[in-house]
């Protein structure tokens, strides 16, 4: 079958500005690794200068005796309607629309799905957000909640396709917007089908997510270097550890989609231990292992079958708390100091709290922001934006402008000028004495005066300097 998606790009080099053009992110949850049958779909339609235009999300019914890791329950998937009865919503929403998704392939998934259902469905313009971030940001995975992060997108629950639609939105507008990005030509867009609506969409609760710990290390997980349905593993499996706690049920439907995938046995058992290994890494690289760390990471390495990676681990005894940096501001030099922060293996805070070390402000914040005050009464170090960066490391401290010290020739030549200067003041008054005319005693005049200037300049610089030296 012939592709369904035009893909797109953006870049800062493109000639075509985005802030005007229409997008429709999509999140698709099916019931398979890279590709399956759609259980939920969300599409959020947006223009590129943040206005928000409409919006749609449903649960599809599919075979319900599948487990699945998105949470969606038998209930729910039985009074789901169709997903020929949804094609009104969905290609309104998409026509004359860019889409967007964290994994275009999830969105030509659906679009095949759709097509085996007798519908001609035009090849659509897309955009790859984790593409796009991954020209802009240097962040250690592109998965959508570390993009979300590094943009001070708020938390929300992944498993729910309308919210990370909407996250998916939010990002991609700060790419336009805040970052300027520009498509290198002007997007043509397909006639898309006409559809009445035929059925009520049942759209899932979108609780509010509270993450800790483990969410914030998931998202500074190094991504693997894995083939695609192994990687859309490790996104769901990351996805799973990022609400804090790993229960069976997830375990399995986690496995049972690996089975279906054809992923064997060990290689899933080396994934798991391969991702423990690195929330060990990023749980020691601040040189502090907390109470709360250490116990959330032996659970999870507990329900992986990879406690041996960190029955070793222990709790640091000196009660030093780990470097956490809350940055504040919407440029986008705030957001690569985010997307850095993560890289670099500190923790990135959402919210001014007393475990915060470090708050930092871009030229957008005001001095009279009250959490600059506020951090300061807690203890936490605040810096300006450009003060951190240098603090850290991240770009090379400014290098002091040294005055150029005049050497010992400088010196000697000096001592000759003033020389110069002296015999050619004798001879000008001489001269002027002996009856020359007026108009060469003012040149040898001015050129006597210029050398004694010039020698005296260059000697006493010399000599200052090497006062200042010693």
């Amino acid at each position: 079958m012939a592709e369904l998606i035009e893909r797109l790009s953006l870049s800062s080099t493109g000639q075509v500005p985005a802030s005007g053009t229409e997008f429709t992110a999509l999140d698709v949850k099916t019931t398979g690794l890279h590709r399956g049958r759609v259980l939920e779909v969300a599409a959020i339609r947006f223009r590129g200068d943040g206005t928000f235009l409409g919006e749609f999300a449903t649960v599809v019914a599919a075979d319900a005796s599948r487990r699945n890791p998105h949470r969606i329950t038998a209930a729910e998937l039985a009074d789901a309607p169709g997903l020929g009865d949804i094609l009104s919503p969905v290609f309104d929403l998409c026509r004359g629309a860019v889409v967007v998704a964290p994994d275009l392939a999830s969105v030509e998934g659906l679009l095949t799905e759709i097509s085996q259902l007798g519908v001609r469905v035009p090849r659509l313009p897309g955009i790859s957000l984790k593409d796009t971030a991954q020209a802009v940001l240097p962040l250690p995975n592109y998965r959508l909640a570390t993009i979300a992060r590094a943009f001070g997108i708020e938390d929300f629950p992944g498993y729910l396709a309308e919210p990370a639609a909407r996250a998916c939105a939010q990002a991609m507008i700060a790419l336009v917007g805040t970052h300027g990005l520009r498509f290198a030509q002007p997007v043509r867009f397909p006639e898309l089908p006409r559809y009445a609506s035929q059925a009520a969409a049942l759209r899932r609760s979108a609780a509010g997510a509270e993450k800790g710990w483990m969410a914030e290390a998931v998202d500074r997980v190094s991504a693997a270097d894995d083939g695609p349905v192994a990687q859309a593993y490790l996104d769901l499996l990351a996805e799973a550890v990022g609400d804090q706690f790993l229960t069976d049920e997830e375990v399995w439907a986690l496995a049972d989609l690996a089975a279906e995938a054809g992923m064997a046995a060990a290689e899933v058992q080396r994934i798991h231990t391969g991702f423990v290994a690195e929330l060990r890494r990023v749980a020691e690289a601040d040189g502090v292992v907390t109470s709360a760390e250490y116990r959330e990471l032996r659970q999870v390495a507990d329900a992986l079958g990879a406690l041996q990676v960190v029955v070793d681990l222990k709790v640091t005894a000196t009660g030093d708390k780990p470097t956490r940096v809350l940055v504040l501001g919407t440029t986008a030099d705030a957001d690569q100091l985010r997307a850095r922060v993560l890289s670099e293996g500190f923790q990135l805070a959402k919210n001014l709290t007393g475990s915060v070390t470090h708050l930092v402000y871009d030229s957008g914040v005001r001095e009279s922001e009250p959490r600059l005050s506020r951090a300061l009464e807690l203890g936490a170090h605040v810096v300006r934006l450009d003060e951190a960066v240098v603090l850290w490391g991240f770009v090379p401290a400014p290098q002091p402008r040294h005055q150029k010290v005049p050497s010992s020739r400088d010196r000697l030549i000096g001592r000759v000028l003033m020389g110069l200067g002296l015999v050619l003041m004798v001879i000008t008054v001489a001269a002027m004495f002996g009856g020359s005319g007026l108009g060469p005693g003012i040149v040898l005049a001015v050129l006597a005066v210029g050398a004694l200037v010039g020698g005296w300049y260059l000697d006493e610089t010399k000599q200052a300097a090497a006062r200042s030296a010693g």
